[in-house]
């Protein structure tokens, strides 16, 4: 802040100087690939690291050197990491193949983590605890709380992430048919409907908690210097907080558990999976189906009874004559099966 007003001395930039190739990889994603700021410095720092192992010359890259590269660059990470180190990866090659610089069969090299989808169940709150979380942002000083209750709301009704909570602009809100533009992932417009008390929240913060300062983003930060919020670990800071203040038990602290819990509420209240995934901006059906696994009311419905209670219910209604019978066929069955 005091380099920009001219107080202090400009940083030095020794020593910071990017590699070339990285630089223009980034580029390209951000051109061809829609990436957004937050998955450019996610891939820099791995693409970085790659290059300090393989080097800079794509000509000289090897199967078995890109291999040991990621194998040695993800030891001692967990999952999330190792894959998103391996993505990376896949993703600078592919960007030297198309430039002409190596083999587009390169990429293959790049070993897969062992990642299984539909394995666990959306971590998610009650609607109970959700309103609970809303809830106490009353406690906190007016500003923050009016902004920290506008942004919970837009996760918890809309399932917002929260690039999509710190991209929102002033100008995106249609105001006259309640209604908003987002750019998702890919920059994919696409526009919602502005639900009454999540619309209410957010004139209400930027009538009475929003600074006035020259900046056309929603939500800025609860601090001077005044400025939008640039770091999607602050939507997560503001969810984590309000769990700590409302003293919920929640499996998760992020910003996409308010995202879960709007999916698994509005299959609760009878939504279907094709809305739910419209809500969400979903590519696909699949991604929506995980929610159709977290009603336990919904699939007690549908369970088949397991065969051994199948059989004691037939057998409950079996005449003695007939259990007899049944018996001695049991009996005869292992033998039945040698003879086969």
């Amino acid at each position: 802040y005091l380099r920009n007003i001219g107080v202090a001395s400009p940083a030095s930039t020794s020593g910071l100087v990017e590699p070339a190739l990285l630089v223009e990889f980034l580029d390209w994603m951000k051109r061809h690939r829609g990436s957004s700021d937050w998955t450019l410095r996610a891939y820099g720092r791995r693409i970085r690291g790659l290059i300090e192992h393989i080097g800079e010359d794509p000509t000289l890259y090897t199967a078995q050197a890109i291999r040991e590269a990621v194998l040695d660059i993800a030891a001692g990470w967990g999952m999330s990491r190792s894959q998103q180190i391996a993505t990376a990866t896949r993703m600078y090659l592919r960007f030297l193949a198309v430039t002409g610089r190596c083999s587009l069969h390169l990429a293959a090299a790049v070993p897969r983590v062992a990642r299984w989808s539909q394995t666990t169940l959306p971590k998610h709150l009650s609607a109970e605890d959700v309103e609970k979380l809303i809830s106490s942002c009353e406690s906190m000083r007016p500003a923050t709380g009016l902004r920290d209750r506008a942004i919970l709301l837009l996760l918890a009704r809309l399932g917002l992430r929260a690039d999509d909570v710190i991209s929102l602009k002033l100008n995106d809100f249609d105001w006259s048919d309640g209604s908003f533009r987002l750019c998702g992932k890919g920059r994919r417009e696409g526009r919602l409907p502005l639900p009454q008390d999540v619309g209410d929240a957010i004139l209400n913060y930027l009538e009475h908690g929003r600074p006035r300062v020259h900046s056309d983003c929603v939500f800025l930060t609860a601090r001077a210097p005044w400025r939008s919020i640039d770091s999607g670990t602050t939507i997560s800071l503001v969810v984590a907080r309000a769990i700590d203040r409302a003293g919920v038990n929640a499996p998760s602290r992020g910003s996409h558990l308010l995202r879960h819990s709007a999916a698994t509420t509005m299959l609760r209240e009878g939504a279907t999976l094709p809305s739910i995934g419209a809500v969400l901006r979903h590519r696909t059906i699949e991604t929506t189906n995980q929610y159709a696994r977290v009603d336990g009311s919904l699939l007690s419905q549908v369970a088949q009874p397991w065969p051994e209670v199948a059989l004691l219910d037939s057998v409950s209604a079996t005449k003695e004559a007939d259990l007899k019978q049944l018996f001695a066929m049991a009996q005869s069955w292992p033998r039945e099966a040698t003879k086969c």
